[in-house]
């Protein structure tokens, strides 16, 4: 039977993303009441400037008091997608508090104070999702925790920041250099006018921490998560990747340590073989690879970001919201029973492409590997190349931990035959 009394839904942002979930709920009214079975009503809008015009809105739904509408009693739901820290935190919390359950799109701040919304969330015995937080409209949250959670799963990697891979990709298809592919980066609208938080990892980092907490049931909060962002990548190393037969990603990895005893999450550039499935993934877009015991190798692809395709995973959400709310239950809340440790970056084991500027004279070679072999770095390859007494030498090593790597690398800046370190890149996907 059909509820008719509607849920009452209160939107909090009505941005390129907001405005997007108020559009749908609006066209797509008719769809979403028969698949949730009641009517979904707009309640009310949260915004900072009032005077702007908001097509299909009614003027009287608009509100600059956030606090006030969540406070109503009467909301159902609260969809969040203002963004930073405060005042979302403090207006999820009080949601939670005035019977309303939540669907969020705020990455940075579920990666810093997740754990702590779920407390709440289970408190008053409310929803929090947040499918929007992560890699746009590409379903991933959900079927991480339902889908495979009779799964164990053992690594998530992926690119989810459509910013970084367009970069990369247009400096890999061009021979563009870094400054050129983020202005046209720019000028496309794909990168913001300060573009810090994508191309220096901050975003992809904290994605990265709510992905590993919900694959490892275990809490990761983004000062967990080893951050370097992709502003030193080269045109060189774009050409080294080539002759490896690989291209460059900024990566989040997220994985148990191979005992299963302890989990990493990470954020870096790294070369992936061009036979790897990630490797091409072209423009905007975003994919994450998730390896399981039980269901082997997954990839999720599709557009990671835009007010469409995020408004598609909000709306996702609210329908979920929506159907428990009618049912009287609860969907999954956080799960960190696991409670695993997070190794440091140091513990963390791959391989590494290296390029040094060197002597261009005998035995170069061999002081070079002499310090490899101290720090017990085994070398995979070594190509030299060189004239008019300076030569270039890359080494690519096999796996080894980050904290012999960086011991070798400082052994080896204090060679007199060694002239510079030109890049130090890890090699993923293999």
């Amino acid at each position: 039977m059909m509820r008719t009394r509607p849920l009452k839904v209160a939107l909090l942002g009505c941005g390129v993303v907001g405005s997007e979930v108020a559009r749908i709920m609006t066209t797509h009214a008719d769809d979403l009441t028969a698949r949730i079975g009641a009517p979904v009503e707009l309640a009310g809008v949260a915004v900072r400037r009032p005077d702007r015009v908001r097509e299909g809105i009614a003027p009287e739904l608009i509100t600059t008091d956030a606090t006030a509408l969540v406070k109503r009693g009467d909301i159902d739901v609260v969809v969040e997608v203002i963004g930073g820290i405060e005042p979302a935190r403090g207006l999820i919390t009080t949601a939670f508090e005035y019977g309303a359950s939540v669907v969020s799109a705020n990455k940075a701040l579920l990666a810093q104070d997740g754990a702590a919304l779920h407390a709440v969330a289970e408190q008053h015995g409310k929803d929090l999702y947040y499918e929007a937080a992560v890699a746009g409209a590409i379903p991933l949250i959900r079927p991480l925790r339902e889908s495979l959670a009779g799964d164990k799963i053992n690594r998530v990697m992926g690119i989810v920041n459509g910013t970084t891979n367009f970069i990369l990709d247009k400096m890999d298809s061009t021979g563009a250099g870094y400054q050129e592919a983020l202005d046209e980066a720019t000028a496309l609208g794909y990168a913001e006018a300060d573009p810090t938080a994508d191309v220096e990892g901050f975003d992809a980092a904290a994605k990265a921490a709510i992905l590993a907490g919900i694959a490892f049931h275990t809490r990761v909060r983004l000062d967990d998560v080893y951050r370097e962002g992709m502003t030193e990548v080269t045109a060189a190393d774009f050409a080294s990747a080539k002759e490896m037969g690989c291209t460059i990603k900024l990566l989040a990895i997220c994985e148990r340590a191979g005992d299963g005893a302890s989990v990493t999450a990470r954020v870096h550039p790294a070369m992936i073989p061009l036979s790897h499935p990630l490797a091409s993934v072209r423009g905007a877009y975003n994919a994450v690879f998730v390896e399981s015991d039980a269901a082997g190798q997954l990839m999720f692809y599709g557009p990671g970001a835009g007010g469409s395709p995020t408004a598609s995973a909000v709306l996702g959400d609210l329908v979920a919201v929506c159907r428990n709310r009618i049912g009287d239950t609860t969907g999954p809340g956080e799960s960190a029973y696991a409670a695993l440790p997070v190794s440091p970056m140091g513990d963390v084991v791959t391989r590494y492409h290296i390029s040094l500027d060197v002597a261009d004279k005998p035995g170069v070679l061999a002081q070079v590997a002499t310090v490899f072999a101290e720090h017990g770095v085994s070398i995979d390859t070594v190509r030299q190349s060189g004239k008019d007494g300076e030569a270039s030498l890359v080494v690519v090593t096999h796996r080894a931990s980050d904290a012999a790597l960086t011991g070798t690398v400082e052994a080896l800046r204090k060679l007199d035959t060694v002239r510079g370190v030109a890049s130090i890149m890890r090699v993923e996907g293999e």
